[in-house]
């Protein structure tokens, strides 16, 4: 089964709750585990927040989500004036006291963090998460 869904929200704080909580009850939905329900909304809570704090005087933000049997692939589209990833993740540990540390959190959190200019001028956050684990391999014992 997939679920996919657009949301254009207000860049303020209270938007973040509510595309959490839709992201959260389609994984459900979905019977997807716990911990990567847990790993997945809390990557988009940091993608969200980072458009609240940072995207300036835009009026609103675009989250698109897309979830299948195998992959959830979330794409956040603001109008801010973007970043160097590059740059930002050369720079020496900061005081993790004194935040910034959400770009670290995302990539710890999902299999593909991206990020990317968009056509229109805006700047885009993906995001995607396995949903199932990798085949192991078996060995398979001589004779």
């Amino acid at each position: 089964m997939n679920i996919a869904f657009t949301v254009r929200l207000p860049v303020d704080a209270q938007s973040v709750p509510l595309v959490r909580g839709l992201l959260r009850q389609a994984l459900e939905h979905l019977e997807v585990t716990r911990i990567r329900i847990d790993e997945i909304v809390l990557a988009l809570t940091e993608a969200c927040a980072n458009v609240v704090q940072h995207a300036g005087e835009h009026e609103e933000y675009q989250v698109d989500v897309d979830i299948d049997d195998q992959l959830c692939r979330i794409s956040v589209l603001d109008q801010g004036h973007g970043f160097d990833f590059e740059q930002v993740a050369a720079e020496p540990p900061r005081n993790p006291l004194d935040g910034g540390r959400g770009l670290l959190l995302m990539r710890a959190l999902v299999d593909r963090l991206d990020f990317r200019a968009d056509e229109d001028g805006g700047h885009r956050v993906i995001l995607e998460k396995r949903l199932v684990d990798e085949p192991k391999l078996r060995l398979l014992s001589p004779g």
